[in-house]
């Protein structure tokens, strides 16, 4: 029988060398971790620094020819040339980044702006009746119309005949309880003014639906829920970021709103008038005590071509409006603007463009007066 004898300071030896051995290796270990970690860091460096210099303007050239194949472009030594469509693509990207420093600068002063126009919400006022009224020629341009019948003016710009039948303003809607408002401009604005104070994004133009005439739009649709009106008011963008193919995207949204409610007649696509664009042009008519917008009805015919069954119905509708403001209200309309244009108002029977005011009105004389034509449309819509 064999017996081994271990020594304890033998043991004792290998014990602390084999601890010695992984102390060694874990330090070996953490410093070729500390090594990877370091190149990984300068790789991370290294690619970023190719991303960011894949964005300088030479790099983003070359991008646009794959994403944007319209601007073609070809490298000439060191310098890039932009193909024949340069200024439009310049265009493009202008008006964009336009947008978007506006739309910052708005929401740096959103706190300050909501203060003034997001006060306590004030009881709504419903239009007064037997009230005085003057046009006021202090930026305003004289009327001028080509017929006349009663308190109904028409200027017309077409080659149809005027009739008497046509003047008449007997004509009812089907269904007189819904009522459709909607934006082909959705960002045509006004004059800032104290309590409506903005950044404009344009020429009388803005993103912001609190100073366009989509504020304007919600006015009226206020107004009109008053009188018991069920009311749709649809605040799409039309003319953003594209102003081009503004009413083909119109229609697309009044036939989607048609498709789900197929009896609503009556559908007023708010505008503002666009002569002058500037601050010398702002129709204006007093009422008792109040300054507020004159209104304009713009109606198309079927004059260029294009099939508009339903441009005498909606004409015999504005006339009828038109007739009743002015009995109320004398002067709160111009004459009524007949055109050559459809402007999507073939889509119904009671479809009409109102303008109300232009760029030299303010938001204030613009809200004035929805009180008003909400009345009017309740006499006539009753």
């Amino acid at each position: 029988m064999n017996i081994t004898v271990i020594n304890v300071k033998d043991l004792l030896k290998y014990t602390i060398g084999l601890i010695c051995i992984i102390c060694i290796c874990i330090i070996v270990i953490r410093f070729i971790d500390r090594i990877k970690s370091q190149e990984v860091t300068i790789q991370i460096k290294e690619n970023t620094k190719s991303i960011i210099n894949k964005f300088t303007d030479k790099a983003f050239l070359s991008y646009l020819d794959v994403v944007l194949p319209i601007a073609s472009t070809e490298k000439k030594e060191d310098n890039y040339i932009i193909g024949k469509d340069e200024k439009r693509i310049k265009a493009m990207f202008n008006i964009q980044l336009g947008m978007i420093e506006s739309i910052k600068s708005q929401n740096s002063e959103v706190i300050q702006k909501e203060e003034k126009v997001q006060e306590e919400p004030k009881k709504l006022e419903l239009a007064e009746t037997s009230l005085t009224t003057e046009v006021l020629s202090d930026r305003n341009i004289e009327a001028t119309y080509t017929n006349t019948n009663g308190k109904v003016e028409v200027k017309n710009r077409t080659d149809y005949e005027i009739t008497e039948d046509l003047m008449q303003t007997d004509y009812s809607l089907d269904n007189n309880n819904d009522i459709l408002i909607f934006h082909t401009h959705t960002c045509e604005s006004y004059t800032p003014s104290e309590n409506y104070e903005y950044q404009m994004t344009g020429n009388y133009r803005t993103t912001d639906l609190k100073y366009s005439v989509a504020r304007v739009g919600d006015e009226l649709e206020n107004q009109l829920r008053a009188y018991g009106y069920n009311v749709i008011h649809d605040k799409t963008y039309h003319d953003y970021p594209s102003y081009s193919g503004s009413y083909s995207r119109s229609f697309e949204t009044v036939q989607n709103i048609l498709n789900k409610k197929t009896d609503l007649q009556a559908i007023f696509d708010v505008h503002r008038d666009a002569v002058g664009n500037g601050n010398d042009y702002g129709p204006t008519v007093k009422i008792g005590d109040e300054k507020v917008a004159q209104l304009m009805f713009v109606l198309g015919t079927d004059a260029s071509g294009l099939l508009h069954p339903n441009w005498r119905n909606n004409f015999k509708f504005a006339a009828k409006i038109q007739q009743k403001g002015n009995e109320m209200y004398p002067g709160l309309f111009r004459p009524i603007n007949l055109t050559t244009s459809r402007y999507n108002q073939q889509i119904s029977s009671g479809a009409v463009i109102i303008e109300v005011g232009a760029t030299a009105n303010t938001m204030e004389e613009c809200l004035g007066s929805m009180k008003y034509l909400a009345k009017v449309i309740s006499e006539v819509m009753k």
